[in-house]
């Protein structure tokens, strides 16, 4: 299959003004200019329109939270227990939500989705493309992070029960304990594998689920939007050593040279929603751009249910109206989407040996006019 005669975004490389991208199987085989072609191509003709990798949602709840209000449509917070590293993702997702299909018509081919922020350690997080009926041949990445919520969601979730979080500090501190008893579970597990007189803990699903996180296989995704929960998840990552990622960072922007010299990546978003709580009060559209120039690696996501997922070019194109470069802004929702997501071995950009994901529009994607022309997942066409 070749898709010719658009300009091509290759994202590893400079843009190339009219070319090519061919797949064969769920594989990319080639790049180039047209010039590179020595016969009349047969396939898609872009006709000028531009061509592109599938977009990339690195933070969204899709499929865990349904179209309809209620009960039975919410499976992506366990208000049960504040602390809940054990539930999986994969276990919650409803692949045959109408979420899906509007992903793919909006061009976002791999989400990481996962559950909510009522808990201060929520769950783990999955990689999937949007395409299929059966989860389990969706999965790119699984787990692909640890959910971690600061800041308002965790107080008011809890705070009429006792022994759980209302202050930002008992959050916190829910974390730093369960976090140390990961380490101490684990430094268990090493000693009794080294010594066969000594016995290995008794199993507990929960500091399982934890063991790759503070040994830093299994990244911990942070959601934080106040600069001082911003703060708190850098202390609490420093001191155990995580691999982490700022979610939302809507104060980012107020400590970004900070972000910058700590190198801490930040999934931005959602900016299409209104200030619907306190700690919303310092939203702008300019954050990603002022990360951005102050060195941060940004993403860009929807935070689907809250803004519908097949906006998320729109929300990337409402970054580079407060500010951000236009490629930049592209990135964020493809190539720097999958660095920081850890999917980039497969996904984000047109590069040969990469999943076939692609996405032609007619008109740049950031075009209020523009259309979706076409989307391949794994090389089959689905819109």
């Amino acid at each position: 299959m070749i898709i010719y005669n658009g300009v091509v975004h290759p994202m590893d490389g400079p843009i190339i003004p009219r070319g090519y991208v061919a797949f064969e199987g769920d594989k990319i085989t080639a790049v180039g200019p047209m010039e590179e072609l020595e016969h009349e191509p047969e396939g898609l003709d872009a006709q000028g329109g531009h061509i592109l990798p599938g977009f990339i949602d690195a933070h969204c709840h899709l499929g865990l939270f349904g179209d309809s209000l209620g009960f039975e449509a919410d499976d992506g917070n366990e208000s049960t227990d504040p602390c809940t590293p054990q539930l999986r993702a994969i276990d919650g997702v409803n692949p045959l939500d109408r979420g899906f299909q509007e992903a793919r018509e909006g061009g976002v081919t791999t989400v990481l989705t996962g559950p909510g922020s009522a808990n201060p350690i929520a769950g783990q997080f999955l990689a999937l493309k949007t395409n299929g009926r059966w989860v389990d041949e969706m999965v790119v990445k699984a787990p692909a992070a640890m959910k971690f919520a600061l800041g308002e969601n965790p107080k008011s979730v809890y705070n009429d029960r006792k022994e759980t979080p209302v202050t930002r500090m008992a959050t916190a501190a829910i974390i730093r304990e369960n976090l140390s008893k990961a380490q101490e579970y684990q430094d268990k597990q090493s000693k009794a594998d080294e010594d066969p007189d000594t016995d290995m803990p008794d199993y507990d699903a929960k500091l399982e689920a934890l063991v790759p996180v503070v040994e830093g296989e299994v990244p911990a995704h942070f959601h934080a939007h106040r600069a001082d929960d911003i703060a708190t998840a850098v202390r609490l990552s420093k001191e155990f050593g995580l691999d982490y990622v700022i979610v939302h960072g809507t104060e980012g922007y107020k400590v970004a040279e900070l972000l910058a010299a700590e190198g801490v990546p930040v999934i931005t978003g959602p900016c299409l929603t209104e200030r619907s709580k306190p700690e919303l009060v310092g939203q702008t559209l300019e954050n990603p751009a002022l990360l951005a120039k102050a060195g941060v690696k940004v993403a860009i996501c929807t935070d689907h249910p809250e803004t519908p997922i097949q906006y998320l070019p729109l929300c990337a194109a409402m970054a580079v109206r407060g500010g951000m470069e236009e490629e930049k802004a592209l990135a964020a929702i493809t190539s720097a989407a999958a660095e920081i997501a850890g999917i980039d071995k497969r996904v984000g950009t047109l590069t040969p040996g990469k999943d076939a994901d692609v996405v032609v529009t007619y008109g740049h994607p950031f075009d209020w006019n523009g259309r979706i022309k076409a989307v391949f997942i794994d090389g089959k066409q689905v819109r």
